[in-house]
């Protein structure tokens, strides 16, 4: 059967789209999205394309042209200036103005006669003229009255100059005919967040652990008397381990032992007791007012609050007597507890998503987040996601963000590297990654890579964690405080956004042998630190958090430039803002133990620097200045001495 229709115009290799346009691209507010495509047509005729942009629900698109390039590509780009979805298409048509133009413009040789391509012309004006209103409507009529004027008269360069001239071309450009186009369909979507979802520094404490007295449960209102220090370091985003009720059955002891004694405050990821779930506070920590309190002081400081999202049951968690439905279940009846071989979580009951009360589970999901987020919390860690259906967190991530676009969701996702890329497409707008474990030069330029400049870049935004209750690495538990400012720098440079856990400014690094794990895990007791101990790098961390805020380059997340650098002991890499006026080089010393001198190659072309021109290197870690010249630079750091330069490149 013969198609009634087709497209007249082919659209094809867009980019950027995620998985062909399946998932969003995410940006930030602010952001640009650079779009390029291949348009072509059969036959000869001129084309033109445009950008359309509109968040998702309204009618009316934002257009701008896009531009051709070489081999049929054309370019154009945009910003999103809100919160929330948006979507863009490109629409390309024949122009038949811009053909005729062309063509008239080659026949027109002396002693031609374009009597016929004139005509043709005339109703090629007409008919976008009856797409003008008003005054440029007036203005196209006019001169399509002089054409025809000039015609019948005989005065065929006259007509000609008219059909073509500058004023009709500005006219028609204004109201093409796009009768023989193709508008891309279904439209890209784009995931809009805020501006902290790209840049920001977390610091994770538990509340428990925020007293000065020695085994005594904290409070909030402890950790609140604790927030103007963590501001002070810098840091704009507070994460918050549960902090709901703990169960007592099972309750673990100190060192995850099996069997707890008096006064032992367990594990806050066994959530549910007496007195309540995952809605509930701890009664150790305070009330709802202390809460309320916490919740304005972290305000009033500029601080964001992320929340732990843990769907995790003690057996004393009221769903247990409410719900059994939502448990798994062993032969006997009995509700099996998490394990994850060779750890075993006694205290804790998974969830069994495969419920046949499917529709009341994720409900009730929903109605955590809902609830905490009008507590005033703006961000969820999500523990384990990878552990839980996707479509479900399409779904409660669309949910969630139909009441509250503006909230973000991390993804705590230390898995393979297919799903950890699925769960951001779905809707993580910021995900856990390897850097962790990535100590080497040739894994973090590769890994870094990966994620700032590769495909993932359009979709997947790596917050950088230093430590983690859960991970103390080797690095760190051997490297002492060298190893900690390096990995502080590595992390807060390499990622727009990065964490760290507290007591890792203190340089805290006993594990438990052979393992990642620290010995008298504040997971299972209560901790009281001296935050002003010897040793202490509060004072780097500080500077660190300064001289991101102050560096635009830092500030941003995608093209990391490596640089060469003769020592396979030093990381070398670039950050800079588009226009090239804030430029920074981190090198970095990767050998805690170690003096290292290299040779820095530093790439003057991509700066804007002349070869012979003299500038300023700026080490903002140190205050110390450097003049350079040349595409080379001396470079020695060492453990007894500094760890790292940041330094802002300046031409005199």
């Amino acid at each position: 059967m013969v198609p009634k229709d087709y497209p007249r115009v082919i659209i094809e290799a867009v980019e950027p789209q995620v998985d062909g346009g399946r998932y969003p691209i995410k940006r930030v507010v602010g952001e640009g999205v650079a779009v390029s495509a291949d348009i072509y047509k059969e036959g000869h005729d001129k084309l033109a394309a445009v950008l359309k942009l509109r968040p998702v629900g309204e009618k009316v698109w934002q257009e701008s042209p896009m531009t051709l390039g070489d081999n049929d590509r054309w370019y154009g780009d945009f910003a999103v200036t809100s919160v929330g979805r948006w979507e863009y298409t490109i629409e390309a048509y024949a122009e038949r103005y811009l053909s005729w133009v062309d063509e008239i413009g080659k026949k027109n040789v002396p002693g031609a006669n374009l009597s016929s391509e004139l005509i043709e012309g005339l109703a090629i004006l007409r008919k976008s003229a009856t797409l003008a209103s008003g005054d440029e409507r007036s203005r196209m009529d006019a001169l399509i009255a002089a054409i025809a004027t000039a015609l019948d008269a005989g005065e065929q360069q006259g007509a000609v100059d008219l059909g073509t001239g500058v004023v009709m071309r500005g006219l028609m450009a204004s109201h093409p005919d796009r009768s023989e186009g193709y508008q891309l369909s279904p439209p890209l979507q784009i995931m809009v967040n805020r501006p902290i979802t790209r840049f920001a520094a977390w610091y994770e404490f538990f509340p428990r652990s925020q007293g000065t007295m020695p085994y005594r449960h904290g409070t909030l209102q402890d950790s609140i008397r604790r927030l103007p220090a963590i501001r002070a370091m810098g840091f704009d985003v507070i994460y918050l381990p549960p902090i709901h009720p703990i169960g007592h059955s099972f309750r673990k002891g100190k060192n995850n032992s099996l069997v707890a004694v008096p006064g032992d405050v367990g594990s806050p990821w066994a959530i549910g007791n007496e007195h309540g779930g995952h809605m509930a506070l701890e009664p150790q920590l305070g009330s709802w007012e202390d809460w309320d309190q916490f919740v304005a002081t972290c305000r009033e400081l500029g601080i964001e609050i992320a929340l732990d999202y843990v769907m995790n049951c003690s057996p004393d968690h009221p769903y247990v007597t409410e719900h059994p439905d939502w448990f798994f279940h062993r032969p006997d009846g009995t509700i099996k507890y998490a394990e994850n071989p060779p750890k075993k979580y006694q205290d804790v009951y998974p969830l069994n998503f495969g419920t046949s009360d499917r529709a009341g589970l994720w409900r009730e999901m929903l109605k955590i987040f809902l609830f905490w987020v009008d507590k005033g919390v703006t961000t969820f860690r999500v523990d384990n996601p990878h552990t839980k259906p996707v479509p479900f967190w399409e779904w409660v991530i669309g949910e969630v963000h139909r009441v509250n676009p503006e909230v973000i969701f991390l993804a705590e996702a230390f898995t393979k590297p297919k799903m950890m890329r699925l769960l951001a497409k779905v809707g993580f707008a910021q995900s856990y990654t390897y850097f962790t474990w990535r100590n080497h030069k040739h894994e973090l330029t590769e890994y870094v890579s990966e994620l700032t400049s590769g495909p993932m870049k359009e979709y997947f935004t790596g917050n950088f964690f230093a430590n983690t209750p859960d991970i103390l690495p080797p690095i760190l538990q051997f490297g002492g405080r060298p190893a900690f400012i390096m990995r502080a720098v590595l992390a807060a440079t390499l990622s727009g956004v990065y964490g760290i856990y507290s007591g890792y400014e203190l340089c805290e690094n006993e594990a438990i042998p052979g393992k990642e794990e620290y010995l008298d895990s504040e997971k299972y007791e209560v901790r009281v630190r001296d935050w002003n101990a010897p040793g202490n790098i509060v004072d780097i961390i500080t500077r660190i958090n300064r001289i991101r805020s102050e560096c635009p380059a830092l500030q941003t997340y995608n093209n990391v430039l490596f640089l060469a650098i003769d020592n396979p002991n030093m990381l070398a890499y670039a950050k800079m803002t588009e226009d090239r006026s804030d430029i920074v080089v981190c090198v970095v010393n990767l050998d805690p133990f170690h003096k290292q001198i290299a040779t820095l190659h530093v790439p003057l072309a991509s700066f804007g620097i002349d070869a012979d021109e003299q500038y300023q290197a700026h080490d903002l870690l140190s205050g110390e200045r450097y003049r350079w010249k040349g595409p080379t630079a001396y470079i020695e750091l060492a453990p007894d001495t500094k760890m790292a330069h940041i330094i802002k490149i300046r031409r005199w």
